[in-house]
Formats: structure tokens, sequence, C-alpha cells
């Protein structure tokens, strides 16, 4: 393309659609991809991030961030790994078969809620024997106003479909969840030509298969109004962004008692007056998800502040 043609692009911003170490893959405001390098030794661009950009040879540079409205992001005790950036929800997926864990789900959620992005939980596999231990398990969530979508995408993928289509319409959503949930399937039910669209990434960044263990910025409508951006499988999800003290306020089913402790710095662990562990002992606060909390307690309180 002439210089000519990239004119009035220069400068604009742009979004990220994926990356790959140095390289990412943006989109400008016309709809055109391009691929970049940004500047210096490492980058810390995710999907989803809007960013200005410049011409450069065959492709472009990136020359700046534009201010991020979230960031969702799990960090252990070694570092940190960014999901995607500027979500307006994200839809976390769970099966029937095989059971994740819910330790795993409420980290994800108590870190959507640190970044002040909304929830769903989509139920995949309904259709197999065990769906109705998956809905009690998946019960004190919905009772703490979490939407809870129940799927069989290979099973009934129309209607799948359907239930799915007006809750991600017009919407930035990331999709996540364990390995062998179905995020696969439910992106190529949802985004035609979707591993086309990924070998096409791979090759405008010269990434090969390793793309695919990124996220990756899937269009759902022509009109480039709502997106899926799919993320990798995980094994753990630390939370070590987050503060003890702070942690009972990013749990809705506790954070609903816990003005009620006599003491206003209650722990909900040992001390008298605790109206968290008062609820959970008459059945208004699950005990799983009560020992969640405890063990999270924990396991932040041992992180040097």
């Amino acid at each position: 393309m002439s210089a000519e043609a990239r004119a009035p692009e220069h400068g604009a911003a742009a979004l990220v659609v994926a990356t790959f170490g140095r390289h990412v893959l943006v989109e400008t405001p016309a709809g055109r991809r391009v691929h970049c390098q940004t500047r210096g030794k490492k980058s810390d661009l995710v999907v989803g991030d809007r960013v200005r950009w410049q011409p450069a040879g065959d492709g472009g540079v990136v020359t700046g961030l534009l201010p991020r409205r979230n960031l969702l992001f799990r960090r252990d005790e070694w570092r940190s790994k960014s999901f995607a950036a500027n979500l307006d929800q994200l839809l976390y997926l769970v099966a029937v078969q095989p059971p994740s864990s819910e330790a795993q789900l409420a980290r994800a959620l108590i870190a959507a809620r640190a970044a002040d992005v909304p929830v769903l939980i989509g139920l995949n596999k309904i259709d197999l024997p065990g769906a109705a231990g998956a809905r009690e398990r998946l019960a004190p969530y919905a009772a703490m106003g979490v939407p809870v979508v129940e799927l069989a995408l290979k099973a009934d993928p129309a209607a799948a479909r359907e239930r799915l289509a007006p809750l991600l319409a017009a919407r930035v959503t990331l999709l996540l969840g364990p390995s062998g949930m179905g995020k696969s399937t439910l992106v190529n039910r949802l985004v035609p030509g979707a591993e086309a669209q990924v070998g096409e990434i791979s090759r405008a960044l010269n990434a090969g298969r390793h793309t695919t263990t990124r996220s990756t910025w899937y269009w759902l409508d022509d009109e480039r109004r709502g997106a899926l951006i799919d993320s990798p499988g995980f094994q753990e999800f630390g939370l070590r962004q987050v503060e003890p003290a702070r942690l009972a306020a990013l749990m809705p089913d506790l954070a609903a008692h816990a003005a009620g402790c006599r003491f206003t710095n209650c722990t909900h662990r040992q001390e008298p007056g605790c109206a968290v562990r008062a609820a959970a002992e008459a059945g208004l606060v699950s005990a799983s998800r009560l020992r969640i909390y405890a063990e999270l307690y924990e396991e932040l309180s041992a992180t040097a502040w």
C-alpha cells in the first residue's frame, strides 16, 4: 500500500487484536490490519488495548498506549499474566464434565470484580449426566447475581447461539476458563471461519502455531460492534494483586453481611461477633465459599505488601 493511502491513518488510534512478543497486530478504524513492532525490549500490550501507531516499511510501529478502562490479569508469586484490556464483560465457561475447580472460578470472579468487569458464567454440556449437581454447585453464584447460562454447545448449537447472542451483542467479551470446558467449540459456533482467522493472524505475525496460545480477538458481527476474545486455558489463577483486607469486599455474598460484624477490621476467620460466619452457619453463605475465602486470605496474607 502506498504512503498516500496510509496517510489518513497515520498516528490514529488502532486496536490490538493479537500479540506475540514485541510484535502486535493492530486494526485501524477502517478495518485494515497492520503488523506492528513495539519499542523497547519488552511489550506489555494485550489484546483489546487501544494504541497509537505510525507506518514503518511494510508494517508499522506502536508509538503509544491509550488509557485503559480496565485490565484483567492474574498474578502469582513470580509473574503477572494479562488476559485482555478494555472489556465490557467476562464469560467464564465451565462444564458438567469434566468438573472444574470452584476455587479457580472464585479466583477469576474476584479478579474480574477487582478490575470492575461484570461476569457471566456459562455452564456447558448440560446434556451429560451430572447436570443437576453442576447446577447445585453454581447456585451460590446465581444467588449473588451472577447470570448462569446453560449450554450444550455440541449437542444443541442452535440453542446455545440463541442464548448467547443477546448477551454478547455490542459488547467486548473475554472468554475464560480451564482447558476442556468447550471454549474452542464456543468460538467456532459463534464465529464462522474462526480457525481461518487464527491462521491469518499467525501468518501476519510470522508466529506460526504459537499464536494460538495467546488471546485472540474475533468480531461477532459485520458491523464490528460485538467482539469475543478467546484466551488460553490455565492451571492456576494467582491473586497476588489483591490485598487480604480487600478480599471479602470482592466476594459479594460475603460483603453483603460484613457490615454487621462487631469489628470494622474483622477478617471473618476467628473474631467474635462475625456476621459473615454467622451467615454461613445460617446457610446464607455457602460453606464452600467461606472455605475458599479462608484459604485465599491465608495465601494472600503470606504476600509482603
